[in-house]
């Protein structure tokens, strides 16, 4: 039962979700219409000011339903809908009692459909089951006992009762008018009733929103807010909704003159379908809200599309998945900085597509660092799977040659302007990232191919990526300089001033600022690298021993640090990017240019002998007892355990009291 009741429950749980998201629907549309109406200026300033105040109760009214909580929207629907039942219901009875003759023989409906059989019985049994629905549905939703229910279906019947004896038609009128009247009472007692739960509800709504605001701040209460009602999720809703009732209502005009024109074909033709196309991506974007809720579709797109990226490459990584949210920022920051939604239709159009283009080649960037780490991850790790490297490759390949075709084909179509350079100039930048992408995998590779440790390498990947670096940073000066010749010639606006300065800011100033840190700190290690005395040849083959970083024998040379534990330099250059201590004791790497003639021990404790050795060097101890047999690379040495270790207090007082770095 209980495995049973699990599937259950979580089908009742997206049911009140779906149906949590489309009660708040009609929220969007109502503000949405308020904000797209217009009015006439040459009314006078009380019709000004009236509609100006209906505006904002309207848009109160519906921003309040639209933050309600589940239960709160669910009563505030159950409430609505029973008015809305015993309004239509009194309708009914009273067009019935004016406009209906039950006894004549023809009764045609509304667009000249007629009853069949055309007798009376037939209209009465119709009425009497519509107003049964009506009050069963009304005492359903307000929750009436049995006997008020039974007297609420009986009122809603009586006007029917009127036209079955046939009395006459002012007595039927009163009869219907008493019965919507009863019924309208009863709902406004009702409701008044209810209104101490309303009050309790909307007080306990604002001291817990004020004590959120308190305790977290109005970022993280608008955070909750959205994503208690599914904002997005209300948006996409709201923007397709509108756009299929767009589309039927396009099709069914076009269908209509071609049905004029003489044509009988189920489907409309190419160039028809290309104009209601246009239409509706022009009307899909003719207002605020409509561009929020094309930015939703636009973030469910790339959010599935980031999914399949990553999972046909073989990615883990979180923070990969945040496509979903990077695209619709972008499409919704380029289309208040271009003014979208105020265009004229046709220039609509246009800019939507200029601001697609863009919002692709943003895309295809952030694929490109998505793939990026998987690529680097493969050939560093010196995994040899075909089946591991082919997705990341075919990805890698398709972000090469899909900039190369978009620009090929906007060349060929528009004439040079900032806006086109701007999309060649980051399609140009994306394929030169897959070319130093592919380029260190490449060295990683070849270096994973060979057995032979290659010192070299990390100074040929940083070339390579510094290239790449330069030549980035070099193009977002010229974007930086595009977008001032656009705001200051083309179209100039607040928000593109904003964007040109975190522009200025992110892709600029901090990417220089990294760059430079970047190289300084590997200059910096090459300074403490080459103060370090090496050892080469035949005092290098006295230490029986491997680099302690990388775990591979000594073949050429070795580098000593002054806590007497040597690495390959390049291992340790590596290591000097991140801190400044050593990899085995965490002493500090200290600068001598003195430590060539100084001692210098294996990373098992063991002191080599020097030739050139001009000072006296304690013997080493004699009891083996008391030595440290325990790794150093876990051992950090107070001062009695550096000099027992290092033979006497003339080396400590060389490397410990040296403060050059």
């Amino acid at each position: 039962a209980s495995s049973m009741a699990s599937p259950r429950a979580r089908i009742a749980q997206h049911a009140r979700a779906v149906l949590d998201v489309a009660l708040r629907v009609p929220c969007i549309f109502l503000i949405d219409a308020i904000f797209n109406s217009s009015h006439d200026p040459s009314s006078g300033w009380l019709s000004t000011t009236s509609q100006i105040g209906l505006r904002l109760l309207g848009v109160l009214v519906s921003t309040v339903v639209l933050v309600l909580s589940q239960r709160a929207l669910f009563k505030f629907y159950i409430f609505s809908f029973a008015f809305l039942i015993v309004a239509s219901s009194t309708l009914v009875n009273y067009h019935a009692t004016l406009h209906i003759d039950f006894h004549s023989v023809y009764y045609t409906a509304a667009f000249g459909t007629e009853f069949l059989p055309r007798n009376g019985p037939t209209l009465w049994m119709a009425l009497i089951i519509l107003q049964l629905t009506f009050g069963i549905g009304y005492i359903t939703l307000l929750g009436i006992q049995s006997t008020i229910a039974a007297l609420i279906i009986l009122d809603f019947l009586i006007p029917v009762v009127s036209l079955i004896i046939d009395l006459p038609v002012d007595a039927r009128q009163i009869v219907a008018v008493t019965s919507g009247s009863i019924a309208t009472v009863y709902t406004v007692v009702f409701l008044t009733l209810k209104l101490k739960w309303f009050y309790y509800s909307t007080r306990y709504v604002f001291l817990l929103v004020r004590h959120m605001y308190r305790i977290y701040g109005m970022q993280l209460l608008l955070e909750d807010t959205w994503k208690r009602i599914r904002f997005p999720d209300i948006l996409r809703v709201f923007w397709l909704t509108r756009l299929t009732a767009q589309a039927v209502i396009l099709v069914y005009v076009v269908k209509m003159a071609a049905n004029n024109t003489g044509s009988r074909s189920y489907l409309i033709s190419w160039d028809d379908f290309c104009d209601v196309l246009c239409n509706l991506i022009i009307s899909g974007c003719d207002s605020t809200l409509t561009v929020l809720g094309m930015s939703s579709v636009i973030s469910s797109i790339a959010h599935y599309l980031g999914l399949g990226i990553l999972a046909f490459i073989g990615s883990t990584e979180d923070e990969d998945k945040r496509l979903g949210f990077v695209a619709p920022v972008l499409f919704f920051i380029l289309a208040l900085q271009t003014g979208l939604s105020g265009l004229a239709p046709e220039e609509r159009l246009v800019r939507l597509s200029r601001n697609m283009c863009l919002l692709l080649t943003a895309i295809l960037h952030f694929i490109h660092g998505m793939t990026d780490p998987v690529l680097m991850s493969l050939s560093a790790s010196h995994v040899s799977s075909f089946r591991r490297h082919f997705p990341v490759l075919l990805v890698s390949f398709c972000l090469f040659f899909l900039p190369i075709l978009l620009s090929y084909v906007l060349w060929h179509h528009y004439a040079l302007n900032t806006w086109l350079f701007a999309v060649t100039a980051f399609c140009v930048e994306l394929c030169l990232k897959v070319v130093v992408s592919l380029t260190v995998y490449m060295l990683f590779m070849i270096d994973g191919y060979y057995s032979v440790l290659w010192e070299k390498l990390d100074d040929y990947v940083y070339y390579v990526r510094s290239t790449g670096s330069v030549i980035e940073f070099i193009f977002g000066v010229i974007m930086f300089g595009n977008g001032a010749y656009t705001m200051m010639f083309e179209s100039g606006s607040k928000i593109r001033a904003c964007m040109m300065c975190l522009h200025a800011y992110f892709n600029i100033y901090l990417q220089a600022k990294n760059g430079w840190k970047t190289f300084m700190n590997r200059r910096t290690a090459v300074k403490k690298i080459n103060s370090l005395p090496e050892v080469k040849g035949d005092r290098l083959s006295e230490i029986d021993d491997v680099c302690a970083i990388c775990y591979q024998e000594f073949t050429t040379s070795a580098r000593i640090t002054p806590c007497h534990h040597y690495f390959h330099a390049l291992c340790l250059r590596k290591w000097l990017y991140i801190q400044d201590t050593c990899p085995m004791c965490h002493q500090k790497v200290y600068n001598d240019e003195h430590r060539e003639n100084a001692t210098f021990a294996n990373n098992n404790g063991y002191v080599a002998p020097n030739e050139n050795q001009n000072r006296p060097v304690a013997p080493p101890v004699a009891d083996l007892d008391n030595e440290l047999h325990e790794d150093n690379d876990s051992i950090e040495y107070d001062e009695e355990e550096w000099m027992t270790q290092n033979g006497g207090a003339a080396l400590e007082e060389e490397y410990l009291n040296d403060d050059t770095d």
